[in-house]
């Protein structure tokens, strides 16, 4: 997080005082470095050039207009989930035709509408998914493009909440059932079989996994085309971790070396058995691009000493980031002055009626009521993760650009929470 240091004890977002943000906007908040986004998009941009290559960022990690927006002017593509994501793409700026659509259950309203604006390709799961979006795209007068999202059976080695590539996920097409697959996508009338699709899991610090993803694409695509199904894409999804803060967890692999091993393999494919050529390779990370453009900040309300364990009460809560609660993970806490408070080990918790609304635990701070808290690479999986449990507000999102605040999304507050209720008279 290199936008996000401290300044004579104060951490600072870019040029601007986390205290001054705080103290004009409120917390919690979201605040995200535009310079930090801009770079992070670009270790991927740049390890792509002079590459048939497209980088389709996972917008499900973080849907906020501003940040599609400032992807888009620098050429991303973007990978959705919803009906409701693609219209948040074009209200943005964003291409429809650079747009990869996952997921398991596309309704016929969602395909008809990413007909409509004829996105780039359909990640299609299952055969009924087949079947139904060849319907529907028949009954509009048009083919869908679509790859199949192959499972490859390869273990991520992550947590199980987020591990998608094994033969127990709920994700794509068995490996063993991909070839049997592509022929009847291949016959259906109203499909346009383009391209191969995996995505094996999510917060990977080692590259191995999807490597090993990687040649069993290539096996397929290889057998494929020798039953004259020739494929024009190959898309290796996402998954590449970003580092929390946890030692134990090792580091992650810089982007430019794991999309350099990438190349390296597809090049060897073409240069082996002329396979692969003019095959387009896309991209769709999430985390890596905006996991630590942004922290959550958050005030602490009180401090209250138990029995077995310290608590430093703060305003946001498990609304605000669900990681912890979820997937028990760890996030860094640090202050936002740098004071001479005594040190103490809390547990970092928020004001939600449950046991399981905490944050950070057995952490050493140096606090006081009234200070300022940041969870650190709070920008993936935040606000796009974000309730209203508890009749709470969804926390405001801010960018910082140079010693520029811009408030890209308002904080809620309990009139907006409840405007689409009514009695019943």
């Amino acid at each position: 997080m290199s936008q996000f240091s401290y300044q004579n004890g104060v951490l600072h977002a870019e040029g601007v005082s986390l205290s001054a943000i705080a103290e004009q906007y409120g917390t919690p908040a979201y605040v995200y470095s535009k310079a930090q986004l801009l770079d992070n998009f670009a270790s991927y941009a740049d390890a792509c050039q002079g590459r048939d290559a497209l980088v389709c960022y996972a917008m499900k990690a973080n849907s906020n207009l501003a940040i599609l927006d400032l992807l888009a002017r620098q050429g991303a593509g973007f990978d959705i989930v919803s009906g409701g994501e693609l219209l948040r793409v074009i209200a943005a700026g964003g291409d429809p035709q650079k747009v990869i659509f996952s997921g398991v259950g596309k309704s016929m309203e969602e395909m008809r509408l990413a007909l409509e604006h004829d996105i780039l390709c359909f990640n299609v799961e299952s055969i009924p998914e087949l079947h139904r979006l060849n319907d529907v795209a028949g009954s509009m007068g048009k083919k869908a493009r679509v790859s199949l999202r192959v499972n490859p059976n390869v273990d991520a080695k992550t947590h199980p909440y987020i591990a998608t590539g094994l033969k127990a996920n709920k994700f794509g097409v068995a490996f063993t059932d991909a070839l049997a697959t592509y022929r009847a996508a291949a016959q259906l009338p109203h499909l346009n079989v383009a391209g191969i699709d995996c995505h094996i899991g999510s917060q990977l610090l080692d590259d191995a996994p999807l490597l090993e993803a990687l040649d069993k694409l290539i096996e397929l695509i290889d057998a494929l085309g020798a039953e004259g199904i020739h494929l024009h894409h190959l898309d290796l999804g996402g998954g590449i971790g970003i580092d929390y803060g946890d030692e134990e967890d090792g580091a992650p692999v810089p982007v430019g070396d794991y999309l350099g091993r990438v190349f390296k393999r597809i090049d060897a494919w073409r240069a082996a058995s002329h396979g692969g050529k003019g095959i387009k390779v896309i991209f769709e990370p999430g985390r890596s691009i905006v996991g630590n453009t942004g922290v959550l900040l958050t005030k602490v309300e009180f401090i209250k000493h138990g029995e077995e364990k310290n608590f430093c009460i703060v305003d946001a809560a498990m609304n605000d980031m669900a990681r912890p609660a979820l997937y028990q993970a760890w996030m860094d806490m640090q202050p936002v002055v740098q004071g001479d408070a005594p040190v103490g080990t809390f547990d970092v918790v928020g004001p939600i009626c449950e046991s399981g609304d905490w944050l950070a635990r057995d952490r050493a701070l140096a606090i006081a009521p009234g200070d300022l808290l940041v969870m650190k690479t709070a920008g993936a999986y935040g606000m796009t993760m974000a309730s209203n449990y508890n009749t709470r507000g969804r926390a405001a999102e801010l960018i910082v650009d140079g010693a520029q605040v811009h408030l890209v999304r308002q904080r809620e507050n309990p009139a907006d929470l409840f405007a689409l209720e009514s009695l019943i008279k």
